[in-house]
Formats: structure tokens, sequence, C-alpha cells
């Protein structure tokens, strides 16, 4: 009889796990740090999509021109978003990248125009806003400041820094065809931007679950002293993390530069509010130790879907900083329910 029950007890939550079926696939899925972000992404591209089959012609979402534009513009923002994503797990910011972003790209501008190829100037920029970066997180960690006081300094010191080597006029970038084509241009319908925003998220995120350097940046961030004590060096993780998220900014700007075929001194503002809100909206904690760079590269694209939509239905342009603001705490709130079921 004891058997008996036994067997019985034992099929039992097999049988009730076989009838939730897709209800305990979707509570599984929002159990984890993308999760909701997946949910929310699915779930607006399905109406855009139904939207944009009733009403075709009074809101083009779905024409060739519309997508294309998309393709070419969510990796400005998500390339920056991935390498501050990256850096918030390790538990620090950088206000800096929307700056990094703007000087690289036109000081990298500046030095193909005086005759250096754009092959060499890229990769030089690179390095700048990764060392750039890092030295925020240098003098953060050397002193004991918060990355989020350091960074804010730097970024007012580096969009200082683009007038003063340049003023306040637009420039030219001038890149050879190839440079262009590999940066700007298209991969069969595919523009070559979205290549390289997609390549990007698929090494970081190997990176961030399938090498040690990501369980490292994982352990930093959710109790730096833990990971001390089992070997880890949170400095040096943290600033690899640093230069991981200037490299990306400088990435983001000579992209764009190259798409547009022209560099404003202004340009980039903002971005660096925008790169967090997409982490955090990606399901990236604001304390560290938690995301994911699936997450943000979906919140990256929910947050252009969203300006999107609102552009299409003409509204006005403050709408988004509505939509946006009110998704952040949304997004804050689920990531803090999620770690509190993590927890326990």
């Amino acid at each position: 009889m004891a058997d008996t029950n036994g067997n019985a007890q034992a099929v039992a939550p097999s049988r009730i796990t076989t009838r939730g079926g897709l209800r305990g696939l979707l509570d599984k899925l929002l159990a984890t740090s993308a999760g909701n972000i997946i949910v929310a992404f699915v779930l607006i591209q399905l109406a855009c999509i139904i939207a944009g089959l009733i009403w075709s012609e009074q809101f083009r979402y779905l024409s060739p021109s519309n997508i294309s534009i998309m393709l070419k513009a969510i990796p400005t923002l998500g390339i920056i978003a991935l390498g501050v994503g990256f850096l918030m797990i390790a538990g620090e910011f950088d206000l800096s990248v929307g700056s990094i972003y703007a000087f690289t790209a036109v000081v990298c501008s500046m030095l193909i125009a005086a005759g250096l190829s754009a092959w060499l100037a890229a990769p030089l920029m690179i390095v700048v806003g990764a060392a750039i970066s890092m030295s925020n997180g240098l003098i953060a960690m050397r002193f004991l400041l918060p990355s989020f006081i350091v960074s804010l300094g730097a970024m007012l010191f580096w969009k200082g820094m683009i007038f003063f080597v340049h003023g306040a006029q637009a420039i030219r970038f001038s890149g050879s065809e190839s440079f262009k084509e590999a940066f700007a241009g298209s991969l069969g319908p595919i523009q070559m931007p979205f290549v390289w925003f997609f390549v990007l998220t698929v090494l970081f995120h190997f990176t961030l679950r399938h090498h040690r350097f990501g369980n490292h940046v994982f352990a930093v961030g959710g109790n730096a002293p833990a990971a001390t004590a089992n070997g880890v060096r949170p400095m040096q993780v943290k600033l690899i993390c640093f230069a991981l998220a200037g490299a990306c900014a400088a990435l983001s700007g000579i992209i764009s530069a190259a798409r547009v075929g022209s560099v404003t001194p202004a340009q980039g503002g903002g971005l660096e509010l925008q790169a967090i809100a997409a982490a955090v909206i990606g399901g990236v904690a604001l304390t560290g130790g938690r995301g994911s760079m699936i997450g943000v590269f979906l919140g990256s694209a929910l947050i252009y879907t969203i300006q999107d939509v609102l552009l299409l239905m003409r509204a006005p342009g403050f709408y988004l900083d509505i939509f946006v603001g009110a998704l952040i705490v949304f997004a804050a709130i689920a990531n803090q329910l999620v770690g509190r079921g993590a927890g326990k």
C-alpha cells in the first residue's frame, strides 16, 4: 500500500507539469533575468505586425524602408548597451560612453581627413575609447570613488574636448568605399550595422555564460569580497569590463559616422542614459551580478521599436520619454522580484 501510494505521489507531479505545458514554460521564462523582456518584446512585435497588416497604409511598420531604417538605427544604441550592460553586471557604471561615442568618431574623421587610412584610424580610436573608459575605472577603484561620479565628470570632460579639438562644426567622414561597405553596407537584405550588433551579442553572450571570465564578472558584481576569497581579482575584471564599454562606444560611433557620412560634435548626447535603460529593461540588475546579453539586445531593440511606433503614429517626441521612463521603472521592479525569487 505504501509502495502504491508512493508511486501515485511520484506520478502526480509529472501529470501536473504536463498539464501545465505552455504555462509552466512561461513561468520558467519569467523567472529568468531576460524572461520578462522576451515576453514583452514578442507581444509588442506581434501587436505591431498585426497593426501593420490591418492598417498597412496608415501604419507602415512592415514596409521595407521602415525595416531597413530600424536595422540601421538599432545598433547605434545596441552596441553601446552591450558594453554598458557587461559593465553593469560587474557592478559598475560609465556615463562617459556618449561622449566617447562622439569624441572617437570626430577624431577618427579628422585622422582620415589628414590622410590616415580608415582601416588604421578606426582600430586606433577603438583602443582610445577603451583607454578612456578604463581610466574612469582606474580612478574610481584607486581612490574608492563611485564610478557613477567619476564617469559623470569624464562625460563632461570629453564632451568639452570634442569642441576643443574640432570646434562646433560638423566634419565629413570620408573613409574608403571598402570600409563603408564593411561597416555601413549590407549583407544581402541585412544591414551591416545590425550584423555587427548581432555578432557582438553572440560573442558577449558566450563569453558571459560559457567562459571563466564571464563567471568572474558575475561573481565580482554579485559579491566582490566573496569573489576575492575565491581567487578572483575584482579590479582586473572590472577594468576589462570598463575597456569593453569604451571600445563598444567607440565602435558604435565609427559605424554611425560611416553610415551617415558625417559627424557632429553634439551627437551622442543622452546615449549613456538610453544604454543604461536598455540594459535595465533587458534584465540587468542595477546592483550588479545578474543580467544577460540577449536581454540587452532585446532591450535596445524594444526602445527603438517604441520610438519607431511613435514616429509612425506621428506622436510628439516627448512621448518616447514617457514610455521609456515607465518601462524602466517596470523593468527595475520585475528585476527585483526575479532577484528575490532566485534568492529563495
